[in-house]
């Protein structure tokens, strides 16, 4: 077998470093792109920062979609809100509570339950159409609606516990977070409807 015989002649060289660093900056004004289209739409949410931070790691994934936006961030509420649920389950399973804190943690759980099945039928409804294709008006009421209800139930989750409860300060930190992202997603959703209108 014969070695091939590669020509390095400095100007292929400099071409192909040109190319290089073409390809790279490209892809660096992409991203750049995707990450400030995320912060502008987080702008029109309640609390921007919050949405930034946990949507702008998906920046590659969302580019400059609207719907996936929406999609992303109804998502994250979803797990967010299944982690949060389990972790006041297993705080409810705690010896030693007062009554009322037992049947405060019996209503947030199943209002915390009822919030995931809400999300989880919004974001199966939004993920139901075809990837660049809009959700229909009537779906995207529905799904606002839902995301809406699931807020109601996380706004409601703390209301049963005395007011100088230990544990009220320890739920409410963990729902107040929940309940900021839905409120992120549900801009986020609105937003994205009022593109399909």
């Amino acid at each position: 077998m014969e070695g091939v015989n590669i020509n390095f002649q400095p100007r292929n060289v400099v071409l192909i470093i040109l190319l290089v660093t073409s390809y790279t900056n490209l892809i660096y004004a992409l991203e750049k792109t995707h990450v400030e289209f995320i912060q502008t739409s987080c702008g029109l949410t309640t609390y921007p920062t919050l949405c930034f931070n946990s949507l702008s790691t998906q920046a590659s994934a969302i580019q400059t979609s609207p719907k996936l936006l929406a999609q992303t961030a109804l998502s994250l509420t979803l797990n967010t809100t299944l982690t949060t649920s389990l972790s006041i389950f297993k705080m409810s399973k705690v010896h030693g509570m007062a009554p009322r804190e037992v049947a405060a943690m019996k209503d947030c759980i199943e209002l915390l339950s009822d919030s995931v099945q809400e999300l989880q039928k919004s974001l199966e409804e939004m993920s139901m159409s075809r990837p660049g294709s809009k959700v229909s008006g009537l779906v995207m009421s529905d799904i606002q609606t839902w995301v809406s209800s699931a807020m109601t139930h996380e706004d409601t989750c703390s209301e049963g516990f005395t007011d100088d409860s230990k544990l009220k300060s320890v739920v409410k930190g963990k729902v107040t977070n929940v309940a900021r992202l839905t409120s992120n997603a549900l801009a986020l959703i609105n937003s994205y409807a009022s593109l399909i209108e």
